[in-house]
């Protein structure tokens, strides 16, 4: 029996993607599933925001695509939004201020349909909240999780949407987030009857040292069967490749937002 580490891989059918949008991009992505066994909920991730950092690779994303199918019976969707990089590759296209990616949104959950992918919940952290609530209510998803949201891109009418949609959202918001704290996001939440608003003690937005936190929340609101998730495993295990990341720079954990005015700044660092 090994203890789960940060950088643990677990066993998982593991297969890279092209997500196809309507407005012809092709997006890179993986698809990591149960070994064994036919998954019973999929996660699709919605990265940060790219120009800070942000990617398919954030390290509760990786994290996720790494543990979830061996622990919690879980699909994992990642994909790089338009003109996003990481270790996997670079989409096409071009980072469009949370426009055009609605196109890249659509494509996951239609592959995630297509694919015959069970129970599908949208899973956003940061600026992937904003697109989760812009533009998650698509026929195919159940529900979304939103890690840090920041409500800066989306608006009062998206919440209205999702009110009066019904469908479940669960907002997980860091103690110490740098941008919407826990009385605000419960008061901004307020309109949506359905939002479960969770503060999570001594959070950042980039949840540093929390990922296992976020992993038990998520699968705790979808398959509460699987959570709290084990901590130690008892099989084959690899240590996954973290060595692009090794730099523990922003580019490692998340991406921060940028402040007002300064929508391309540079990158804000953070270490483990």
């Amino acid at each position: 029996m090994a203890v789960i580490r940060s950088a643990s891989m677990l066993p998982a059918k593991r297969e890279a993607l092209t997500l196809e949008t309507a407005d012809g991009l092709e997006l890179v992505g993986e698809l990591a599933l149960p070994a064994d066994r036919e998954p019973e909920a999929t996660l699709i991730c919605v990265h940060p925001l790219p120009t800070h950092g942000g990617m398919m690779d954030s390290h509760i994303f990786r994290k996720a695509a790494w543990r979830l199918p061996a622990l919690a019976n879980m699909a994992v969707l990642r994909f790089n939004t338009r003109g996003t990089e990481s270790q996997q590759g670079k989409s096409q296209g071009a980072f469009d201020h949370g426009v055009g990616e609605r196109f890249d949104v659509a494509a996951a959950v239609e592959y995630a349909e297509f694919a015959e992918l069970p129970r599908v919940w949208l899973v956003g952290w940061s600026f992937g909240t904003d697109l989760t609530l812009k533009y998650g209510l698509e026929p195919g998803a159940e529900g979304a999780v939103l890690l840090s949201p920041p409500l800066r891109y989306s608006k009062e009418d998206d919440l209205a949407r999702w009110a009066d949609d019904g469908r479940p959202l669960l907002a997980l918001v860091p103690e110490q987030d740098d941008y919407l704290q826990y009385p605000e996001a419960k008061q901004r939440f307020a309109s949506v009857p359905q939002a479960e608003v969770v503060e999570i003690e001594r959070g950042s937005h980039l949840w540093v040292g929390k990922a296992e936190e976020a992993l038990d929340r998520i699968v705790g609101r979808i398959l509460p069967e699987y959570a709290p998730l084990p901590t130690t495993w008892d099989g084959p295990m690899e240590r996954g490749d973290t060595s692009a990341y090794a730099d523990k720079s922003v580019a490692a954990f998340g991406g921060f937002l940028p402040k007002a005015g300064d929508e391309h700044g540079s990158p804000k660092s953070e270490r483990d």
